[in-house]
């Protein structure tokens, strides 16, 4: 296994421990990280996402395979079970993950799921309906980046 897989690894074993200190220790400064939920996030936001969902965790379990590193460039695919806060529901998330490396640490991060199956199953009646709508992904957005905002503002 290449350093930059081991860095791939020693993330999601930390994800799966909770271990947010050690998931923000496999990124650089200049972190750039994207996802359909919570759109661009950089530096200490990126970091801040990774400390909120581990401290809101509820009945978590990640697995994670595929795991694949050459050059500057890598891969994984990792799944999340766990029951979304807000309503309570259970979800099982799906998600295609790349990365770019820089200094031996990750400066940019990218997940890609299926956010209308997301809303669906976090989301209930309402994700079956119009999950698949922009304002029902604008909606979803702008509640992930509020409660970021209201858990790094706790924090200071």
């Amino acid at each position: 296994m290449n350093p930059h897989e081991q860095t791939i690894n020693r993330f999601y074993e930390s994800f799966r421990s909770l271990d947010a200190e050690g998931m923000c220790a496999c990124y650089h400064p200049d972190i750039v990280f994207s996802d359909p939920v919570f759109g661009v996030l950089s530096g200490k936001e990126a970091m801040g996402m990774w400390r909120m969902l581990c401290a809101r965790a509820k009945e978590l379990k990640i697995s994670f395979s595929g795991v694949k590193a050459e050059g500057a460039n890598g891969s994984a695919h990792w799944e999340a079970h766990y029951i979304f806060s807000q309503t309570g529901r259970s979800v099982h998330n799906a998600i295609d993950a790349s990365f770019t490396f820089q200094d031996d640490k990750i400066v940019r991060h990218v997940d890609r799921f299926n956010l209308w199956k997301w809303t669906r199953m976090a989301l209930g009646p309402a994700g079956v309906l119009l999950g698949w709508t922009p304002v029902v992904r604008v909606k979803v957005r702008k509640e992930a980046r509020r409660g970021l905002e209201a858990f790094l503002k706790e924090r200071r």
